[in-house]
């Protein structure tokens, strides 16, 4: 099967924004009095903003209604969007600019599946933006990962088939979405945590569009 398309996630697999959800998600469960390590942050990757909130109120075990959950979702994204504002190119993970230049000049679709609400405004930062002709993230869902909502319909948004496509995921999550959705999934990061993946690599400083044309040719 011929490669058209690819389908990234956000964080972790094009830059490192994880590192400030940290930040903004320690700073709410604090402000609740729920202990919040980055093994609890860790534990996020891959979920929505609801997910996550639902999550920590879990470690505290914790019950809020749902105008105080959306109030403190608010909160919390406030302080992201501060946080991500002083992002520029140099934050691209390492090989990830260099591929995406190269499936563009090949011709084949470069698109965004992320479950963050704010991935435009992070592509823009990064001046990547021009390179997606499609972004799916969590305004365009109405399930979360692993379901595979946010990669079919960013592979519709390419106008390629799932078994066209790879998606490139840092979340077990994500890659269970990819796999149920019928894509070949790429997991960047720990093979143990991302052993459902087709491939796994510890990140894209490596990978180029010859790997990729011959993996999804096996």
């Amino acid at each position: 099967m011929a490669l058209k398309g690819c389908l990234f996630d956000m964080d972790g697999v094009l830059v490192d924004s994880a590192k400030h959800h940290f930040v903004a998600w320690k700073r709410l469960a604090e402000e609740l009095s729920i202990p919040f390590t980055e093994e609890d942050n860790h534990a996020l990757k891959g979920l929505s903003r609801v997910d996550s909130l639902d999550r920590i109120l879990r470690l505290g075990n914790m019950e809020l209604n749902e105008a105080t959950k959306l109030k403190l979702m608010h909160h919390k994204n406030e302080w992201y969007l501060n946080l991500i504002q002083g992002m520029r190119k140099e934050d691209i993970l390492p090989g990830a600019a260099e591929l995406i230049r190269e499936l563009s000049d090949a011709g084949i679709g470069v698109g965004l599946g992320s479950s963050s609400k704010n991935a435009k405004l992070i592509l823009d930062n990064v001046e990547l933006s021009p390179f997606f002709k499609v972004v799916v993230d969590g305004n365009h869902i109405t399930l979360s990962k692993p379901d595979p909502e946010v990669f079919l319909k960013g592979a519709q948004g390419l106008g390629v088939q799932p078994e066209e496509c790879i998606v490139f995921e840092d979340a077990a999550a994500g890659v269970k979405a990819a796999k149920a959705g019928g894509f070949f999934a790429v997991g960047l990061g720990d093979p143990e945590l991302l052993g459902a993946a087709d491939i796994v690599k510890p990140d894209l400083k490596d990978v180029r569009l010859h790997d990729l044309t011959t993996w999804i040719s096996v």
